[in-house]
């Protein structure tokens, strides 16, 4: 298996998990109001869902779709100086476009670019024409493929573009596990959806400008994705980073450009305010030091085999608790898992950690568990006593026997 296959698996593995949490996953203060159709606050470091609302609901997308769009040509196209031809695609005068006409030349680099900022339905037409070499059709089951192995398994596509077309869903939980797979596997990916502007140096146009206007105007925002149609409403995934720790959030169905935005900054603010990235375990970390059997006053230290972490309300009171044996016995190799360490917020277990020991234990002798026992003072107390007892016995049988000497020799004597 290839290491972007198994990355998939695991990614499904965890969509599969966080999203069986739901939103009882973490609990803090009060939650926004949100005037949303659907929306969820999601935790990549850590996989934990901080907010929904309906965020399992399958719903119109709008060009959000692009995010696949995105990582199909990504995955497939490893120049992006290659140069792609438009096909004969009009565009309606309604969609966002950068004014491509058939036959029109323009690099693969230019066009993700026009896609993800202004958000341009004939750079994305282009992309996934030539992509799909020559077929949409081939495209979109490519982007349906790609959804099932990531384990978005409410998501499906009708169109790389994202128009209102039967078929084409998702929800707010997916998407944000999409947006966080495209930033992990693509670093082009995370710094284009970042730029506020940007410059083009092929097509119609010079320069684009990004329709999520919260980047740049918000210095820790970092992406991703905005959207509208009238079935899906306004709609934007977004990415921010502050004090160490990563947010994704999705709002979709709001009814303007404002609302969009103030849903988001809404969930986003909730979310650094009231959580933190906590790390109440380190790998390495010696959490427990047992006695060694028959080796007095030697301990055994015990190490978290990994880090723990999780996002927790800013009020929450963390401890860690060890639970291993009081005293080990020897042979024990070294990373020999011997215990755990249970970590504990808000009253309740949220994980554990193996508790391993840091170096080899080595079997006791038996000759030297002879002499540790024989040098103990009661032992030698005893052995002083007996050896005591039999040197008196000893002198008292020669006093003894040099009496009976001495009568046998007078009674010869006389």
């Amino acid at each position: 298996m290839s290491r972007r296959a198994a990355a998939r698996l695991v990614l499904a593995a965890l969509c599969s998990t966080v999203l069986s949490l739901g939103t009882a996953a973490v609990a803090a203060g009060a939650a926004p109001s949100l005037s949303a159709t659907a929306a969820v606050l999601y935790a990549p470091q850590t996989g934990q869902i901080l907010y929904g609302l309906n965020d399992q609901r399958e719903v119109a997308i709008a060009s959000t779709t692009k995010l696949m769009t995105a990582l199909i040509v990504l995955q497939h196209v490893h120049h992006l100086g290659t140069i792609f031809t438009q096909n004969d695609f009009y565009p309606a005068a309604a969609d966002s476009q950068i004014g491509l006409v058939p036959g029109e030349r323009m690099s693969v680099h230019d066009l993700l670019i026009a896609m993800m900022l202004p958000s341009a339905d004939d750079a994305a037409e282009d992309l996934a024409d030539n992509v799909g070499d020559g077929s949409l059709a081939r495209f979109v089951g490519m982007m349906n493929a790609e959804a099932r192995t990531l384990g978005l398994s409410h998501t499906h596509y009708s169109t790389p573009i994202g128009l209102d077309t039967p078929g084409n869903y998702s929800t707010a939980s997916d998407l944000v596990h999409l947006a966080e797979y495209d930033f992990t596997h693509s670093p082009y990916f995370a710094r284009i959806v970042a730029l506020h502007s940007a410059v083009l140096h092929t097509g119609p146009v010079g320069e684009v400008v990004n329709r999520n206007d919260l980047v740049g105007a918000v210095p820790w925002i970092n992406g991703v994705k905005t959207g509208h149609t009238a079935a899906a409403g306004y709609v934007l995934v977004a990415s921010g980073q502050r004090s160490g720790m990563t947010l994704i959030s999705a709002v979709l169905g709001t009814d303007s450009e404002e609302s969009r935005d103030a849903n988001t900054m809404a969930l986003l603010d909730y979310g650094f305010g009231d959580f933190a990235l906590r790390t109440p375990v380190h790998a390495g970390q010696v959490l427990a030091r047992p006695a060694v059997k028959d080796r007095p006053g030697v301990h055994a230290p015990l190490a978290a085999a990994e880090s723990f972490s999780r996002v927790l309300g800013r009020s929450d009171r963390v401890r860690v608790e060890g639970d291993a044996p009081k005293q080990l016995i020897g042979p024990l190799p070294a990373k020999s898992v011997v215990g755990t360490a249970a970590v504990i917020a808000g009253g309740r277990v949220i994980g554990r950690v193996p508790l391993m020991v840091t170096r080899a234990l080595p079997r006791v002798s038996g000759l030297t568990v002879t002499a540790r026992i024989l040098t103990r003072p009661l032992i030698l107390g005893i052995i002083v006593l007996l050896a005591a007892g039999t040197v008196g016995l000893r002198r008292s049988r020669r006093r003894r026997d040099r009496r009976v000497r001495g009568a046998v020799t007078e009674m010869e004597a006389a």
